[in-house]
This record gives structure tokens, sequence and C-alpha cells, in this order.
């Protein structure tokens, strides 16, 4: 005689089936420290989030009941800041570890909807003025839109049989090409890219290269460092500087391109689950890449916020990889004879 089986819910186990919504955490009921210290951010910042994203995490379900938009955010902070689903994450707010998940991949994908709202060039001509300002005060470099660079972030192997995702030191990750603001505030992410593929080729392929050679931007230009080509709207550092002109152009590209740097270390202590710390992020490359365009969203966000205080390194296992390459210096005569003449106007 066969023996029927239940599929037991864990949420239904513990909370049964009196309410249509899990309203079991409060923000009201604890204090600013106690959601920072366990979500990442303060109670008006949360608050925030579920009037931005609400909508969005109150789809219809064919299930009875509902996780409400709050307890969703709740759930995804905690992993994002984190990089873990412990017991105590869900005990915390009173959903299984199953039920953790899903609310991660709801929020996830709720953000990268927005993507585009929270990361973008600014467009009218007083705001990118600004923008140059503030690169100019720093070390004295002149129109600078802003500084790319790429960072590696660890996945899981997708399968045996796929090795694009295998960068130099043997590990599967994601090579992840940003451009952020004098502030840290990205302008730029893309993050789906192979990590066996090198910043000049993540570059040379990115939608960023697309928008710079085809649309305005030509009264500026990004820095970025010697792993990827002189360009016109792309200033990179000497190779052999010789001249004093040479030497402080290179010292204040460094000094200026150092806030991308900066800003990765940001993200990275901020959003544990990207830092290599618990782990590599257990999900195919997709998903890999949507968790980290949404923390990158929460990044702008938490700037927007006032939440913008630079943060210490991270001391995670998957750390910026040093590249290994050859000076990639451009044959583009045009993208030269702009270098030099910054050169001759700035700094000589």
């Amino acid at each position: 005689m066969a023996v029927p089986i239940a599929v037991l819910d864990c949420d239904l186990l513990l909370y049964g089936r009196g309410h249509r919504t899990l309203d079991r955490f409060k923000l009201e009921d604890v204090t600013d420290e106690y959601l920072v210290s366990t979500y990442g951010f303060p109670r008006q910042f949360i608050y925030y989030l579920v009037d931005l994203l609400g909508d969005s995490l109150s789809r219809p379900t064919q299930r009875s009941r509902a996780i409400s938009p709050e307890t969703q955010i709740l759930a995804a902070l905690g992993f994002y800041t984190s990089g873990s689903f412990q017991t105590r994450m869900g005990d915390a707010i009173g959903i299984s570890q199953a039920s953790m998940s899903r609310c991660v991949a709801n929020v996830t994908e709720a953000l990268v909807e927005r993507a585009s709202q929270f990361i973008h060039f600014p467009e009218d001509e007083a705001t990118v003025q600004s923008l140059k300002d503030d690169f100019y005060g720093l070390a004295g470099m002149p129109g600078v839109l802003g500084v790319v660079d790429c960072t590696h972030v660890a996945i899981k192997a997708p399968n045996a049989e796929d090795l694009s995702y295998v960068n130099r030191k043997g590990l599967h990750s994601l090579n992840c090409l940003m451009v952020c603001d004098a502030r840290g505030v990205l302008l730029s992410a893309e993050t789906h890219w192979p990590g066996s593929l090198p910043d000049c080729t993540v570059l040379q392929q990115a939608a960023l290269t697309s928008q710079f050679e085809t649309e305005l931007h030509k009264d500026g230009w990004l820095l970025g460092d010697s792993s990827f080509f002189l360009r016109t709207w792309l200033m990179t550092p000497l190779h052999i500087p010789e001249t004093p002109a040479e030497y402080r152009y290179n010292m204040a590209h460094s000094a200026t391109h150092n806030v991308i740097e900066r800003t990765f270390r940001t993200i990275r202590s901020r959003f544990r689950c990207l830092d290599g710390s618990k782990g590599t992020l257990q999900y195919s490359p997709e998903k890999s890449s949507h968790i980290v365009l949404a923390c990158c969203v929460l990044h702008n966000i938490s700037l927007e916020h006032g939440l913008d205080v630079w943060s210490s390194p991270a001391t995670g296992h998957m750390e910026q990889l040093e590249e290994e390459y050859e000076q990639m210096e451009s044959m583009d005569s045009e993208a030269c004879r702009i270098r030099q003449e910054l050169l001759l106007t700035h700094f000589s």
C-alpha cells in the first residue's frame, strides 16, 4: 500500500496559515544600532527601500501566504552584508533558510530592475562640470568624467567544462568593470564578464566603450590604469615618465584613479557576500552578476542617504587581482596627441 508523502513548509510549521502576510519582525521594536549591526543599514534607509521596492515585492503569488516586502528586504540585506544564510539570521525575522534564499532572489531582481535609475552618467552640463571640478580638486587632473577599473568577485564553478570563468589564480570569478565619480558613486557597472577575460578585453567588449565612442562625452575623459589602451576618451599613465611634466601627470593620475580602489574596498567591506570571507557566491554566473549589481545599486543609494564614510579594507579571500600585463600603449595618434596636449597645458 502506498504511503502518501507530505511536503512540509518550514514557515507553515512555525507560523501556521493564520495570516496571508508574514509580518513577524517590526522595525519599530528594535534600535537603529541593532539594525545596523544585523542588517548593515539604519531604519530610515530600510523604510526607503520598502517604499522603493514594495510594489515589486508584493506581486501576486500562488501561495496562500506572502512574506511582506519589509521582511524580504531585511532578509536580503542580512545576506548581502554578512554573506551568510545562517539560521540565526532567519530566526531574527522568523523565516526559514529556504525562504531567506527566495527573499534574496526577489530583492536582487527588484534592485537590478532599477539599476539604470541609480547607476548612470550625468547628462546636464552643470552636473557634468561639477563632476570635473570634484575630480580636479583631488589632484589637479582636468577634464575627468570618471575613473574606471575592474575587480573580481568569486563564484562557484558553473560546470566542469566551462573554463571561461577561471581567472589567472585558478579561481572562478566574475570580472566586473566599474566607473565611479570623486565621491565613489558608481556611474557604470558591468558585472557579468567571465573571470578569464583580461581587463583590456572586458573594456574593449563593454557597453561603456560603445557609449563613449558613439555618444557625447567629447569634452572629457575617463582615467584608467596601464591595463587599458590609451584612447581619446581614456587617459592612461605613461609607462616610463622622463620629464618633470610626465612625472607630475602620472602622480596626479594615480592619486585621482585611487578613488576607484577605495570604492571597491568600501563595497566589499559593506557587502561581505562579495569579499570571499564566507566562500564564493553559490549561484550561477548570471545570478551572481545580479547580486553584484544589486549591491552596486545599494551602494549608490546609501551614498544618496549620506552613508558615505569610507570603510576599512575588507579582509576576504578574494582580493583585487593584480594584473600581469605588458604596457598597453595605444597606436591611436589622436589619443597620443590629446595626452601630450594635456601634459603641455596642465603639467609643464
